[in-house]
């Protein structure tokens, strides 16, 4: 698996603080304030910022590639085992966001009546989201957005067992599945529950890897350009769109840097900062909706009326997700990802 690249951490930067904006325009007081303030600047965010979703999806079917099979096929003896890490990787950090999103939502039930607060969990529940199967079963989310971590893990099992199953031809079989996703289940708009409607994105993911990766890589990009096309053309889907161009970019890079090492140049504190924002991303996804929570509570408090207001809490309200998903990725997420349950 590749070390991690400066690029791939830049993108995940912008795509994960999109989609935290995105939902501090759809949910609560605080939101509809935003609205009236500037309806423009919501819209954007409501109708476009979401589908950054796309952008973690290719990064996520390219990390794959890259750790399953770095030259096309399966190089796991121990794929049941690789499959339980996986698992604990995602659910251990979002098992302790879910306990803080319980206690966050039960402030906020007490201190302002509203729809979009979740209930008090119930036994299954639980369960289902500790199995990532909340999703599948219709079970109440306990938090926005995490329908993904559940996707995520259904994708990575997916492309494993595609991998396993062709052996060394096993490129062809993520090829059928990546077309097939793209021109048939993801306009399925019941699917979005299951890995097949999403696998395009993650399939041209792990194709931008492998061309990236290979001798014949300016062929394989053009094929996975066409593969692209095709698909806007069958059915044009902006989504789709993003996701292509982020595939190319990420291939096209990856071919550079294996042909001159050349590397993606910032300023050294720009580097840094780039690196430790990109690397709690997933914690600013798990986390973020505790301080929507909060956020909107302490606006219905406040009544504030002046011009900006809803701006200026939003705004503190954004930097507070970036302190808690920092804290969070160094206390939480970090040492439990040095956990070894399956050996």
């Amino acid at each position: 698996m590749p070390r991690r690249q400066l690029h791939i951490d830049a993108a995940k930067v912008v795509a994960s603080h999109l989609i935290v904006l995105h939902h501090f325009t759809v949910y609560g007081p605080l939101a509809v304030a935003l609205d009236v303030a500037a309806p423009r600047l919501t819209d954007f965010f409501f109708e476009y910022a979401r589908m950054a979703v796309q952008v973690f999806l290719v990064i996520g079917g390219y990390f794959a590639a890259s750790s399953l099979a770095p030259h096309g096929h399966l190089q796991l003896s121990h794929l049941i085992r690789r499959i339980g890490q996986r698992y604990l990787r995602l659910v251990l950090p979002f098992s302790v966001a879910m306990l803080l999103v319980l206690v966050c939502s039960a402030v906020a039930r007490s201190g302002l009546p509203s729809e979009f607060i979740p209930a008090a969990p119930g036994l299954l529940q639980l369960l289902a989201h500790a199995g990532l199967l909340h999703g599948v079963l219709g079970v109440e989310p306990l938090s926005i957005g995490i329908w993904y971590v559940a996707i995520d893990f259904q994708l990575y099992v997916l492309m494993a067992f595609l991998l396993w199953l062709g052996r060394r031809q096993a490129q062809w079989l993520v090829a059928v599945l990546t077309l097939t996703s793209l021109l048939v289940f993801n306009l399925q708009a019941d699917g979005d529950n299951w890995a097949p409607y999403f696998f395009g994105a993650y399939g041209m993911g792990a194709f931008a890897w492998w061309a990236g990766h290979s001798r014949h890589a300016g062929p394989r990009l053009v094929a996975l350009a066409g593969a692209g096309a095709l698909a806007l053309l069958w059915d044009f889907r902006l989504r789709i769109l993003l996701a292509l161009a982020v595939a190319l970019w990420l291939g096209v890079a990856r071919w550079r840097t294996a042909q001159d090492g050349t590397a993606h140049a910032l300023p050294v504190s720009m580097s840094r900062a780039v690196r430790v924002l990109g690397r709690c991303s997933y914690a600013l996804f798990l986390t973020h909706f505790c301080v929507i929570l909060l956020a909107n509570v302490a606006w219905a408090h406040l009544q504030w009326t002046f011009a900006g207001s809803a701006g200026l809490v939003t705004l503190v309200a954004w930097s507070a997700c970036v302190v808690l998903a920092l804290a969070f990725e160094r206390y939480i997420e970090r040492p439990l990802s040095g956990l070894r349950l399956f050996h």
